[in-house]
Order: structure tokens, then sequence, then C-alpha cells
């Protein structure tokens, strides 16, 4: 009978008690996930750095610049000191490896939509 008592008064058993609902696409997220999301380390790591066509020259670490052209399978490289010097710090690799790649671009059609090189930036 102290038994039955004892188990009477104590606490629901959490194997008996019915399963949390699951969270679903329309539901609210519970704090703890938005609490996790916000203790980690990457939360504060910033936007992702520009690729490396979008950055100026003077931002990039690399010695050797590497664009490569995706119709011709033509690859053009220049030292970054070169680069520098030919066309400043201030100009962006983009407009740099189209440069180089259309001053010596093979593929002349006379269609402004078919000619030149399609760069590949590596």
């Amino acid at each position: 009978m102290k038994q039955i008592q004892k188990l009477a008064t104590a606490p629901v058993v959490a194997k008996n008690a019915p399963p949390a609902p699951a969270v679903g696409p329309a539901d609210d997220l519970p704090p703890a996930y938005w609490a996790a999301l916000l203790e980690d380390v990457r939360a504060d790591a910033g936007p992702a750095r520009n690729p490396i066509q979008a950055r100026k020259l003077s931002e990039i670490g690399r010695h050797v610049l590497r664009v490569s052209c995706s119709r011709c399978d033509r690859i053009v490289e220049i030292q970054k000191a070169d680069a520098l010097r030919l066309y400043g710090p201030d100009a962006v690799w983009r407009d740099v490896g189209q440069r180089l790649l259309d001053n010596t671009c093979q593929q002349r059609t006379g269609r402004y939509e078919e000619d030149g090189c399609w760069p590949s930036f590596e």
C-alpha cells in the first residue's frame, strides 16, 4: 500500500508522458535554437569575402594571376607586380583579365554577342 501511494504522489515519469509535437515549417522555432545560432562563432564572421574577380589588384594576395577562356581553353598568366604596373592598384581583376584575353583573342566572328573570350578566373 505504501508503494502505491508513493507512486501516486511521485511526479509523472517522462516515458509515460505523450511526446512533444514536432516543430513544423509553419511553427515558430524555439528560443533555444536562436540562442544556439547567435552563440555560434561563425555568427560574428561577417559577410563572405568577394570572389577574386571582383577584387582590386591591390587586394589579391597571389603573386601570379591566371585567367582562362571557357570558349577556346586558352590560359593567360600575369605577375601581380606587372599587372599593378600596367593597370594600377585600383583596377578590378575582372576587367584586367577580360582585357588580357581580348588582346589575344582568336575567336572573331564579327557578331558582338559571339565575339571574344569567356573568362574563367582562377
